[in-house]
């Protein structure tokens, strides 16, 4: 995996790339595809149950991460706080839904998402 700095309308963001074969970016795009499915029919749905690979944890609105707080391969207990999202001068905690482990972190300190955007899987 490579991190590269970009600067973006004067901001600077950090992005990890990582090199995937045809096969997982098929995969990969076809949950993206469903999970966006998933979000336009309802804007209230922060949680994406999938039956391969747990549960994820969505952006309930566009904002920056300002704190994380779990790593992959942490336990979780429901309510946890994962990290919390800024938006519109606002700190917004995003909670675990249900007891897990973290098997993916998504997002780092002062990523900018948009709401429906994969935050961590359980």
């Amino acid at each position: 995996m490579k991190t590269y700095e970009i600067t973006v309308n004067g901001k600077m963001y950090q992005v990890s790339v990582e090199e995937i074969d045809a096969a997982s970016f098929q995969n990969n795009q076809q949950k993206l595809d469903t999970s966006a499915q998933t979000n336009q029919s309802s804007q209230q749905h922060t949680v994406t149950p999938t039956a391969s690979s747990g549960i994820t944890v969505a952006a309930p609105m566009p904002g920056t991460i300002i704190k994380l707080n779990v790593q992959i391969g942490e336990a979780v207990k429901a309510g946890q706080v994962l990290c919390v999202l800024e938006a519109m001068k606002m700190e917004n905690e995003i909670v675990a839904p249900e007891d897990g482990t973290v098997s993916e972190v998504s997002v780092s300190k002062g990523a900018a998402v948009e709401a429906g955007d994969s935050l961590v899987r359980l």
